[in-house]
């Protein structure tokens, strides 16, 4: 079959255009999911396998072999294969199923701690080299981090910094591969670095210069590593089958090259979906083979794995890679874009169990057809495994080709990339302003100027300046942290296999986030409407608070508290906003935790709203555990009211309900958890993950966890198996309000 046969010419063969493709060839597809098929025998025995594999690295202390001999590039492994004569698509990040590899661009002293930490050794000659003739991205951040910035990694006001693993949040275009082949996307770059000829060479022309020299190579290399499992990248896909490897192909490179913090797989279903229709009309294939080829990916992607310290672990619970795929929304054109590949990928939690791994994403709409609601909404039912994210919200921002890196940031697939920037503790940051700049737990002074406040009850508008200070202060420090890090990752961690697959010249956001602003909005409301008082030690310090009165919460659709955590997110924003950025980048603003809610809480004292110290802290925009009284539909509320023109790096809410909630029913539970969804989406709610399942199943999955290989939940904008959590972690989420009524 000829590369583009059947296809509808446009600007596409022109230029490298993949919307146009897909715009012009897609199917848009309105019907149920009775097409739907069975694996086949050899994928059941093929993920019968991996199955056993995934006990045997649980066992093993959560990983089941480390390569600590090579340093992982592109081309560094012979292929690796689970079973040959079961798989239909190929390539693992090294030579065996689940052995992580060592990634050390990022920082040599964080791969040498996670293989300790599994009692293997890096390969001295690596550490020779790596620690005394190369610079990697972590040494070069910390010779260059002010003593300020040290200290707010140090005291826990900001964490989770990429200055010691890979950055992420950068979507390769893997769909390029399939559409164009490796020697087009080769021409294309190699014309774009002719052009960069004709300007001064200055500062940012020679570095352009050289990241599209870094990203030529990273074409040939893709290409050098298809061939060693058989397969000519340099052309365009001609089959369904070539196009699945091909795109699965350059998602590979990105993370046998990249550790990123999220390594997202894009948008690909609605662009496979024209290749596999195709084929079936065509007679190449039929719908068995077709369910097949998304199986087999998805086995593909389920087996990614990096190596990780403790540490990372503790920020990023669960083994997370947030190979996040975003499925359906609607067209610019008002055509929806579902095809039955968004339906069989989905169905992929049907036929394999469900999973974390990869993030199935709805883009959801008031636009989507009825019966792709439904079916979405039965596979939340039954699996705990998707989220979704308001595309009619993110669509006249980002168009119809964006997709999700991570858990909730948008970005226009090839065309736009993000500095990811972890997270600013809002609730320390009130604390220090209570406490003079000083740190609740150490007692250094961290912010200078802040002006001590009398003994006896807080005045509100006194904590409400001296906070603004420490905010005007944060976030000065923080662009400044960031773009330390985002020059050196730039310079000694370039992502040359994902930055080939956008466009010469992108977009680029300055990823910055916050944590605990529940806390922070029911503090500031309990200062406000009743009467808190410190409790301070021989230092001064307030180390605990007395509440006298009642104050509203956060999360039961009151303005006069729901306003303060809108006003402070919107008050961050600004501030973060006036200062420069690397490379000019746009500034954006995330309420995001992951896990990272359970150990920001241990590192932050208590707080007036009486919260105790080392509480763990709501996760993203959630409210406080426990404290939304009034039910789903007024936390629901609450929520949507956060402004996401000042969160354009999005607001994650992670909602739990019990089944029963939501009718008797398997149709009745589907229809009002839509409603639910199509409700909150249009008071511009902007990410929602959702779990439908009982507390005492997770109970039972903490005492008998051998029961529940695959128990799958939603946490902060991505998905967990349970029992991977810690203890700690298990346990704040059963802290969380499980919904029993809306």
């Amino acid at each position: 079959m000829e590369k583009w046969t059947g296809f509808k010419t446009d600007l596409w063969q022109q230029t490298i255009d993949v919307r146009n493709f897909i715009q012009q060839n897609y199917t848009p597809y309105s019907g149920d999911d009775a097409f739907l098929v069975n694996p086949t025998d050899r994928t059941t025995k093929l993920w019968q396998k991996c199955s056993e594999l995934l006990t045997e690295e649980r066992l093993n202390n959560g990983v089941l072999a480390i390569d600590a001999e090579k340093v992982s590039t592109i081309t560094s492994h012979q292929p690796g294969y689970i079973d040959q004569s079961l798989e239909t698509i190929f390539g693992l990040q090294t030579d065996a199923p689940l052995k992580r590899s060592l990634i050390v661009n990022g920082g040599i002293r964080m791969a040498e701690q996670a293989a300790q930490a599994y009692n293997y050794t890096v390969n001295p000659e690596i550490s020779d080299i790596y620690h005394n003739h190369c610079t990697t991205h972590n040494t070069a951040v910390f010779n260059t981090y002010t003593e300020e910035m040290r200290q707010v990694r140090r005291v826990g006001l900001i964490t989770g910094l990429p200055d010691a693993y890979g950055r992420g949040r950068i979507i390769g275009d893997y769909r390029r591969i399939a559409l164009y082949g490796t020697e087009m996307l080769i021409e294309n770059k190699k014309n774009d670095f002719a052009e960069l000829n004709r300007q001064p060479m200055l500062d940012d022309l020679i570095r352009l210069r050289e990241e599209t020299a870094a990203q030529i190579a990273a074409l040939h290399d893709m290409e050098t590593m298809a061939k060693s499992y058989g397969f000519d990248i340099s052309r365009p896909a001609e089959t369904a089958m070539e196009a699945v490897q091909w795109l699965y192909f350059g998602y590979l490179a990105a993370i046998k090259e990249q550790n990123g913090a999220a390594m997202s797989l894009g948008r690909v279903s609605t662009f496979l979906d024209i290749y596999i229709e195709r084929d079936l009309a065509a007679g190449v294939i039929d719908e068995s083979e077709a369910q097949e080829l998304i199986d087999q990916l998805v086995i593909k992607l389920r087996l990614a794995r990096h190596l990780r310290t403790p540490d990372y672990n503790d920020l990023f619970a669960g083994d997370p890679l947030w190979i996040t795929e975003a499925i359906g929304g609607i067209g610019l054109d008002g055509r929806h874009l579902v095809t039955r590949t968004s339906y069989r990928i989905l169905h992929s939690l049907t036929n394999l169990g469900p999973a974390p791994e990869p993030n199935l994403t709805v883009l959801w709409s008031a636009g989507l057809p009825v019966n792709f609601k439904q079916y979405c909404t039965k596979m939340s039912i039954t699996t705990s495994s998707l989220q979704y994210e308001n595309d009619d919200l993110m669509r006249p921002i980002y168009g119809d080709d964006y997709a999700i890196a991570c858990c909730v940031s948008a970005m226009e697939v090839g065309k736009q990339m993000q500095f990811f920037g972890a997270r600013a503790n809002l609730a320390k940051a009130l604390l220090l302003a209570i406490n003079g700049g000083r740190d609740e737990k150490t007692g250094e002074q961290v912010v200078p100027d802040i002006e001590m406040l009398e003994d006896g009850c807080l005045d509100y508008d006194k904590v409400r300046t001296n906070y603004s200070k420490v905010l005007d202060w944060l976030a000065g420090t923080y662009i400044n942290t960031l773009n330390v890090i985002h020059y050196m990752h730039d310079k000694y961690a370039y992502e040359q296999a994902q930055m080939a697959l956008h466009d010469t010249d992108v977009k680029r956001t300055m990823a910055c986030g916050v944590a605990g602003l529940s806390v922070v909005a029911d503090s500031l409301s309990a200062i406000k409407f009743a009467r808190v008082k410190p409790i301070r030690d021989q230092r001064g310090i307030a180390v605990d608070f007395t509440v006298a009165g009642d104050f509203p919460c956060y999360g039961n659709d009151d303005d006069a508290v729901d306003s303060l955590a809108v006003e402070v997110t919107g008050e961050f924003n600004q501030k973060l906003k006036t200062h420069p950025t690397y490379r000019n980048a746009e500034h954006t603003l995330s309420i995001l935790t992951i896990t990272s809610n359970v150990m920001y809480g241990r590192k932050t004292g208590a707080t007036p709203d009486g919260r105790k110290a080392g509480q763990a802290f709501a996760p993203g925009a959630n409210p406080m555990h426990g404290r939304d009284k009034r039910g789903a539909l007024a936390a629901m509320n609450s929520v949507s009211k956060l402004n996401y023109n000042n969160c354009r790096d999005g607001i994650s809410y992670t909602f739990s309900i019990v089944p029963s909630a939501l009718g008797k029913s398997t149709n009745g539970r589907a229809t009002n958890l839509t409603a639910l969804i199509d409700g909150y989406f249009a008071q511009s709610g902007h990410h929602i993950n959702i779990n439908v399942l009982d507390r005492e199943i997770l109970i039972d999955a903490m005492d008998h966890p051998e029961n529940y290989p695959q128990l799958t939940i939603r946490v902060s904008g991505y998905a967990v198996n349970f029992i991977k959590l810690t203890r700690p972690q298990q346990e704040e989420v059963l802290s969380r309000t499980f919904f029993r009524a809306v």
